[in-house]
């Protein structure tokens, strides 16, 4: 059974799939499992192993469900969960059990991160950005409508491509907790997307906590003059030019700079939610 388990936990990790292990740590009087006791559940289900079957185990798998569900990139509560959870249980108070026992159950999200990344285009500054960022602990969306260039793209498990006939279309599908970065032809791309955005926010919908538009200080101004003439109040923020002041205009370069940006703008979002 250990062996399995491991072999399975690896395989999911390859695969990128969110998971969540579920472990029996400790027990007292009559339950149905033994301490040590795993379960690997994702959000279909049970996928392995098993914390008792019946009830114990039908609650383990909505605990473990729900740990998923926070996560979703898609959920109104995204980037808000926890990646583990203890609970201790009676059987019968709790769980409806006739046991007379208890379980201490640990819960542990594996392939999961708070920080979830949606990048507009597929070109070669994203083309450079995509590989640094699959290096760290976020979750990455790629959007274009050009198949050609979303191939060119290294896979990675933390990389999700998505072709879409318009970049627009892609908007609704935003979280809340999502980093957004703008990185399309140009701007007459860009423009449609950005408003789309202060769209949603001027209907009361939540302001990403980044959002950002790859371009010059020209065109920043430029699009400071859009959003007003398409009439939209001028509060929200949003970076234009992205990236911090270092390196030259290669893009590699500009991707070193941005990444840098998002995780000190990630690093000031979750201290102050310490």
């Amino acid at each position: 059974m250990t062996l399995a388990y491991f072999d399975k936990i690896n395989e999911l990790l390859e695969q990128g799939q969110p998971f969540v292990t579920v472990t029996i740590v400790d027990t007292a009087g009559s339950v149905p499992q033994d301490v040590g006791a795993k379960m690997i559940v994702d959000a279909g289900g049970r996928l392995f192993g098993t914390v008792g079957g019946g009830k114990v185990e039908s609650r383990a798998i909505k605990e473990a469900q729900a740990m998923l569900l926070e996560a979703d990139g898609n959920m109104p509560t995204a980037g808000i969960g926890n990646r583990t959870k203890f609970c201790s249980w009676n059987l019968q108070k709790d769980i409806g059990m006739t046991c007379g026992g208890s379980v201490s159950v640990y819960f542990e999200a594996q392939n999961w991160t708070r920080w979830q990344i949606v990048i507009f285009g597929a070109g070669h500054c994203a083309a450079a950005l995509i590989p640094l960022l699959s290096k760290l602990d976020c979750s990455i969306t790629c959007v274009d409508h050009r198949p050609e260039w979303l191939e060119k793209i290294p896979p990675s498990p933390r990389l999700k491509k998505i072709q879409v006939c318009e970049y627009v279309d892609y908007v609704a599908h935003l979280a809340p907790g999502n980093f957004v970065l703008l990185m399309t032809m140009g701007h007459s791309t860009d423009k449609p997307i950005l408003l789309e955005i202060f769209k949603r926010y001027a209907a009361g919908l939540a302001i990403f906590p980044y959002l950002g538009v790859i371009g010059s200080k020209a065109k920043a101004h430029r699009l400071h003059m859009d959003i007003v003439e398409a009439g939209f109040e001028d509060k929200y923020p949003f970076f234009c030019p992205i990236g911090l002041p270092i390196g030259g205009n290669d893009p590699s370069e500009i991707a070193i700079s941005v990444a840098a940006q998002l995780l000190e703008e990630r690093d000031k979002l979750y201290v102050s939610e310490k």
